[in-house]
């Protein structure tokens, strides 16, 4: 599949997207929201994807909104605003859904939607430079379609700090409030990254996909409220043939099929 403002990059099972507007330091747009949400329909479809690394061209990850898609917004109606809306809302529901491993890469600057994108991120590495930033209100408008990611990661007290100041922060704030996980220099960027994708091909792709899913069922819930829904999977992962491979892997004190051969 060919993208306007996506590079895709495909080795075994490990896809590589990356931002592809450096002019524009990767800012958000309809063309860019409408492949990116291309992109998710698709990797839902791929069962042989298993790890996805999110990028940006050039000096930035992403800026958020481009400048002329926030002119041309100023003329929309309530109705047409709506319709924007949804399909941003819905872009970042479909990455966030992603059956597999998504790690984001994040360099230079994250602003508004791109660090709504690391947010949809299960790992996010970044370097110890990176800014990141929910600047919507400096620009009279709400993080609203990111919020529903962004709350889980770093909580409501921070999110009443960075969402309504829209100040920005350092990488290390970020990975202080659960927004990223690593943060290295720029030169250990990729080693970080390329370790975390290592570590996710040694996890079983559908075991994966389940805990992905199990997450959002369970949070939030008492422990005798998720009683049915855990048993529930543990049970049917146990008895798929991942987790009677593994069970046998463990046994016979061998790596498991879905790891790669080194």
């Amino acid at each position: 599949m060919s993208y306007q403002f996506l590079t895709v990059e495909r080795h075994g099972g490990v896809e590589r997207v990356t931002l592809n507007r450096p002019d524009v330091r990767n800012a958000f747009n309809e063309a860019v929201i409408a492949d990116l949400t291309a992109w998710a329909k698709a990797a839902h479809e791929d069962p042989t994807l298993r790890v996805v690394v999110f990028g940006g061209a050039g000096k930035v990850f992403s800026a958020g909104a481009d400048a002329a898609w926030m002119a041309k917004m100023a003329g929309y109606s309530h109705d047409d605003n709506v319709q924007d809306a949804r399909a941003a809302a819905a872009m970042f529901l479909a990455i966030n859904t992603v059956p597999a491993i998504v790690i984001g890469r994040i360099h230079g600057a994250a602003l508004g939607g791109g660090s709504g994108l690391a947010a949809v991120c299960d790992i996010v590495v970044a370097e110890s430079d990176a800014i990141f930033g929910f600047t919507e209100t400096k620009l009279g408008i709400l993080p609203a379609m990111i919020s529903p990611y962004v709350l889980p990661k770093i909580g409501a007290s921070a999110a009443r700090e960075l969402f309504l100041t829209g100040m920005r922060f350092s990488a290390a704030k970020a990975k202080e409030i659960g927004l990223v996980h690593e943060v290295v220099s720029a030169a250990q960027l990729d080693e970080a990254v390329n370790r975390y994708v290592v570590e996710a091909l040694s996890a079983a792709p559908t075991a994966v996909a389940r805990a992905k899913a199990l997450i959002p069922n369970v949070l939030g819930k008492a422990p005798a409220d998720a009683m049915g829904i855990t048993a529930d999977a543990i049970a049917a992962q146990r008895v798929s043939p991942e987790g009677q491979e593994g069970l046998k892997a463990f046994l016979e004190k061998r790596t498991p099929s879905w790891t790669p051969a080194k």
